[in-house]
This record gives structure tokens, C-alpha cells and sequence, in this order.
């Protein structure tokens, strides 16, 4: 399938170094992205559209979040820049909720890490939904590739 990111970066070279939490869900993210993922540039007006696969970068520059994306052949194919402002409160109840999750793990029963994993995946979910928003008429991406660029938002936003 040629519509799809073959390679994920994230410029992060400005942002303070991520907890260990932080950088598994980072990696697995990335992981789980590149084994599967819908990503399509629809057609523009004003010039051609290069088929992919893509190589995407993530970054945040200037307090928007960039994403700068190139064909497999590292040939320029568009670049665009989402205000983060729509993703605040979503991030800030994500971290929050992940926050009690690892707590939870550590300390309570099963029955009860299962409630707040619903309501971490309900949150997560959200965020995607915003980020396939934000990304109509520059992309295309299913939910699952928007739940996994989700989690690179809020790593992102952790340094932030």
C-alpha cells in the first residue's frame, strides 16, 4: 500500500528530555504506526499531489504543531502547521489519566485499572477524533493512525 507513512520522525531537539514513561509510549506509538497506518495527501487545486509512501516529521515550532511531510524518495510533498490550542484541554485530560493509570497499575486491582484504561482509551479516542479534524483538507488517516499520531502529539506536548 503506497498510501502511508514509511518513516516517523520527531524534532524534539528543543524540548527537555521525556520521562521513561513518556518515551515507551513514544516507541510503541512509532511502532505500532509504521506496522499500520493510512495516511493519503488528497488532491490540491493548485499543484500535483505526490503519491506516497511518506516520510513524516513531527515538530513544534513557534507553538504550532508542524507536520512536514516527504515522499519515500525524501522529495518535499507538503508541509502544514495545526494551532495547538484545539488540542490542549485533550492532552491535559490524557496525561492526566495516564498519570492515574500507571499509578494504578502499581497499587490497585485489576478491576479498577480496567475502569480508568476505559476511560484513558475513551480520552484517547477524543484526541484522535480533534486530530482528524484539524488534518481534514490537508490529510487523510483512519482512527487508528490518528490515535497513534495522537500519542506523538502528547509526547510533543509534554516537552512543550
Amino acid at each position: 500500500m503506497t498510501q502511508r507513512i514509511c518513516h516517523i520522525s520527531i524534532d524534539d531537539s528543543a524540548l527537555p528530555a521525556p520521562t521513561p514513561e513518556i518515551e515507551q509510549e513514544r516507541k510503541v506509538a512509532i511502532f505500532d504506526l509504521l506496522e499500520d497506518n493510512s495516511f493519503t495527501l488528497p488532491p490540491h487545486e493548485t499543484r500535483a499531489v505526490p503519491g506516497g509512501p511518506y516520510r513524516l516529521q513531527l515538530a513544534i515550532r513557534e507553538k504550532r504543531l508542524v507536520f512536514d511531510i516527504q515522499t519515500e524518495d525524501e522529495q518535499p510533498a507538503a508541509e502544514f502547521h495545526l494551532s495547538l490550542g484545539p488540542f490542549r484541554q485533550v492532552v491535559k485530560d490524557y496525561f492526566q489519566i495516564c498519570e492515574s493509570y500507571f499509578d494504578a497499575v502499581k497499587r490497585l486491582p485489576p478491576s479498577q485499572i480496567e475502569a480508568i484504561d476505559m476511560a484513558r482509551r475513551g480520552i484517547h479516542n477524543e484526541g484522535a477524533r480533534v486530530l482528524q479534524e484539524r488534518l481534514e483538507g490537508k490529510a487523510d488517516v483512519d482512527i487508528d493512525t490518528a490515535r497513534r499520531l495522537f500519542t506523538l502529539i502528547c509526547v510533543l506536548h509534554f516537552g512543550a
